[in-house]
């Protein structure tokens, strides 16, 4: 009798294995985890009805209102389907994310797929220099599209993967949360029974070629082909998972096998292989392990052995590891089987094999066995996953060893110094949380051991960011007070900082300008000083998103006195004695104080301090003497200037002024011609002069020079009367006495009867006045006059009158008529005097006829005043009983 046997058995003799319906959704766009904000479309993808169906919604146990196929989702969650009785889908969990930078993988990969990976940022956030990794290992620069495409899947590009990229606004790196992508298969290994029945036509063999395809690729159609001592079987391959053989077939004997795949994806799998061959029952084989230990360690060779010591041969054994054939084991032994393997973590369970000689199998007894592992090589992780970070953040370190048997004892170090030990028992590696110092720069790593060789993980470095602390800011002046035209630095640094730092330097609020530190320390700033520079500096620190800006300091800028301006002001019109006269001296430019001096003929009259700038004022009352030459000068300790000159001329108003008359004889008598002289003995020329016989104008008369005006008048009847005269020099006109002319007819008496009382009295002022004048007219000529003359004001007198009478009897005179006020109201005198045989100017002149020595002189009035000091010049004392 020939049996059948292969190296798997399975149940179903259809190509694929029956697999419970059940509804998958469908995601549009078909991406996960997207940002908050975003909605996706879920589709329960159920079975085709002639009727519809109503679809029930999950959230987790919790279900939703929708009946609808398709569900939109703005949450996170995990979300299912049911389709009127069908079973619960897949659960397809969402995130819907805060990150600025996420990894989009389709919800599921699977063998042959074209897959694309996108980093993508959130909108408003600009990254560059985008990188993918897989398993924490660059895998590539990303492009323009931030995307990373996969062109076939496959079961080795399962792993963790994330981006990274860098934010153009300030260069900090922006890291994506790991994902796990898991490709899994596009169909299962195929499985090769086989089956012996009878027919008419006899025995014949029917081969089923088994595979699995899961519910989201239903779509896909498998190609299968068959095997015999590798020769293909029939004409190829086909769509039928099945083939039938005869059992008389020739050359049936030998080695089968299948193989299936997706013509489209290029996927194909082959199963096991099977032989057929006559055999004896076997009693129960026996299953030993060499070395016999039940707990090896990872990476040590362990063989398994089965043997039935009394089953007819050839025996076929079989090898299993929790029901599952182990790869490659079946072994046609004559004396037992062996199967040798490096053991792994995944080789620890049950163990058990079978023996078969095609009538009947039998199982050994189930044997344990534990793998112990040896840790891998750690991997140590910062969360924040940056590189810096900031001083005070707190920052965990985590340590972990993705194989290995546990009890794991995990070591955190900073270059050679222990930071902490923690030993797991259970879960996946440990972590370590601290708050950053500038001290926690350097290098990390961590170890793990389980007592079969310590690992190291590989070194990571962490910069310490350290904020920027308060700022100081100092001036650098090459003298002191700092002034204008001077080079100022401007020095900021900041005791404390990560560099690069970046100072920006203000002046009352106004930015002047940047400078970068790039390996730490302060920077400076340099200007030449402008007057607007005094005022408020400050300087700011900035580095990593933190800015400290410093306390103000104030900077006054010294700025040298200009060249002052110099003006005069008069109180009046004009400068005139007796005005007030102000000095203004000012520098536009200059710090205060300012102390100003002025000078008349390069002689200091006082000085005046301008303690807030501006300018300064000096006055006093003019006299004559202050004609000349001014300026000034300021001087605020930084430079002394002096004014330009300017030139000053008092004007003198005219004085009183003296009427002489003089005729050649004694008494004035028609046809005489008389000398009418009216002289100002003070005032500034030009001077006008006017003459009057009883108020009307005789005559007008112009001088430049000190001196009067003189001119002759022949005398007739009508000459008789009074006469004055005026000086005018444009400051106001002057009046002088009256002198009253008597003119006689050629018959009568020349006596002094004939002028009656009234010339005498008249006659005897004439005198008195000639002789003052005489005296201020010799006084004036020779220059010497004194500085007290002009410095009277006559709108100050305070006038005290003394009144002389002297009157002797009638003498008969030869008459000189004068009055003289030669000082404006000061003193007036009248004299009358007699000419004995002398030339009558001479006579006048002589300043002796002022004493008395016997000469017959009346005065008759004088008049004293007296006045006070100028401010300036201290003013000479007149003599009131001359």
């Amino acid at each position: 009798m020939l049996l059948w046997a292969t190296l798997l058995v399975l149940a179903s003799a259809s190509g694929q294995f029956a697999t419970t319906p059940k509804p998958v959704i469908s995601l549009h766009p078909p991406w996960t985890p997207v940002f908050q904000g975003d909605t996706v479309s879920l589709t329960c993808n159920g079975f085709r009805s002639s009727s519809p169906k109503k679809t029930q919604w999950y959230n987790g146990q919790s279900p939703l209102t929708e009946t609808r196929n398709t569900l939109d989702v703005y949450q996170s969650g995990k979300y299912s389907c049911r389709v009127g009785t069908s079973l619960l889908s897949d659960p397809v969990h969402l995130d819907f994310t805060k990150a600025t930078l996420i990894l989009q993988t389709p919800l599921s990969v699977f063998e042959g797929d074209s897959v694309n990976l996108r980093c993508l940022a959130r909108a408003g956030t600009e990254l560059e220099n985008m990188e993918i990794y897989k398993n924490g290992e660059l895998l590539a620069l990303l492009g323009e599209n931030n995307d990373f495409n996969i062109r076939r899947a496959s079961l080795e590009n399962s792993g963790n993967y994330h981006c990274m990229g860098v934010k153009k606004s300030n260069h900090e790196p922006v890291v994506s949360k790991r994902v796990k992508i898991q490709v899994q298969e596009l169909f299962s290994r195929p499985v090769l029974t086989d089956s012996l029945s009878e027919s008419t036509h006899g025995n014949q063999v029917t081969l089923s070629c088994k595979t699995q395809i899961l519910p989201q690729k239903s779509n896909v159609i498998l190609q299968f082909c068959f095997y015999r001592n590798n020769q293909s079987l029939e004409s190829g391959c086909s769509n039928n998972p099945g083939l039938q053989i005869s059992a008389i077939w020739p050359h049936y004997s030998g080695f089968y096998q299948c193989k299936a795949g997706d013509v489209t994806s290029g996927i194909w799998k082959e199963s096991q292989i099977s032989q057929i061959y006559e055999q004896m029952p076997v009693s129960q084989p026996i299953l030993t392990f060499h070395p016999a230990e039940a707990r090896t360690v990872e990476g040590s060779v362990l063989t398994l052995h089965c043997e039935d010591p009394r089953g007819s041969l050839p025996i076929l054994y079989q090898f299993y590891r929790e029901k599952l054939l182990l790869p490659r084991s079946s072994t046609r032994s004559d004396t037992g089987a062996s199967y040798r393997f490096s053991l792994t973590e995944a080789h620890s369970g049950n163990y058990y094999c079978t023996a078969d000689n095609g009538f009947g199998s039998k199982r050994s007894n189930t044997v344990s066995l534990s793998v112990t592992v040896p840790v891998s090589q750690p991997i140590l992780t910062f969360y924040p996953a940056e590189a810096q970070t900031i001083e005070g953040s707190v920052l965990t370190l985590h340590c972990e060893a993705h194989r290995g048997s546990l009890p794991i004892l995990y070591q955190f170090y900073l270059e050679t110094s222990l930071l902490d030990r923690s030993t797991v028992h259970s879960g996946v590696g440990t972590s370590y949380r601290f708050s950053l110092t500038e001290a926690h720069s350097g290098n990390y790593y961590c170890t793990a051991d389980n007592g079969f060789g310590s690992k190291r993980s590989n070194t990571m470095s962490l910069s310490v960011i350290v904020p920027v602390s308060l700022p100081l800011i100092i001036f650098k002046v090459p003298r002191v007070p700092a002034v204008v035209g001077d080079m100022i630095e401007l020095q900021c640094e900041a005791q404390r900082g990560s560099p690069p730092i970046v100072y920006h330097f203000f002046h009352e609020d106004v930015m002047l300008g940047s400078r970068q530190s790039p390996s730490g320390g302060g920077a400076s700033f340099k200007f030449l000083l402008t007057e607007e520079h005094s005022g408020n500096y400050l300087c700011e620190a900035s580095n990593v998103g933190k800015t400290q800006r410093s306390k103000t300091v104030v900077l006054n800028v010294k700025v040298p006195v200009s060249r002052p301006a110099f003006t005069l002001r008069a109180s009046g019109s004009q400068a005139v004695v007796g005005n007030v006269m102000q000095l203004h001296c000012e520098a536009l430019r200059g710090s205060p104080p300012i102390l100003y001096r002025f000078y008349h003929e390069d002689v200091m009259l006082g000085n005046s301090s301008a303690s807030f700038g501006g300018g300064t004022s000096f006055n006093f009352t003019l006299t004559v003497e202050h004609s000349g030459n001014y300026s000034c000068e300021a001087d605020n300790d930084l430079e002394v200037q002096r004014s330009e000159t300017v030139t000053l001329k008092v004007t003198v108003p005219v004085s009183r002024p003296v009427l002489t008359l003089r005729v050649s004889k004694a008494q004035a008598m028609v046809g005489d011609v008389v000398e009418l002289h009216c002289e100002a003995l003070r005032g500034s020329p030009p001077i006008l002069y006017r003459f009057y016989h009883e108020n009307v104008v005789l005559r007008n008369d112009s001088t430049f020079s000190a001196k009067g005006v003189s001119f002759n008048l022949s005398l007739t009847a009508q000459h008789s009367g009074n006469y004055s005269c005026e000086a005018d020099n444009g400051l106001g006109a002057q009046k002088s006495e009256l002198v009253t002319l008597f003119i006689t007819g050629p018959t009568e008496n020349r006596s002094a009867v004939a002028t009656g009382v009234t010339g005498a009295l008249l006659s005897i002022l004439g005198l008195a006045a000639g002789a003052l004048l005489f005296y201020f007219w010799f006084s004036r000529k020779a220059g010497e006059r004194s500085a007290s003359d002009f410095s009277r004001n006559p709108s100050d007198l305070n006038p005290q009158e003394t009144t002389y009478q002297n009157v002797p009897g009638w003498i008969e005179l030869q008459p000189v008529y004068i009055n003289v006020n030669p000082r404006e109201r000061d003193v007036v005198y009248s004299e009358v005097r007699r000419n004995k045989g002398e030339n009558k100017y001479a006579a006048a002149s002589r300043p002796k006829i002022l004493t008395n020595e016997g000469s017959p002189v009346i005065y008759s009035q004088v008049k004293v005043a007296c006045t006070p000091a100028s401010r300036v010049q201290q003013s000479a004392t007149s003599d009131p009983h001359r």
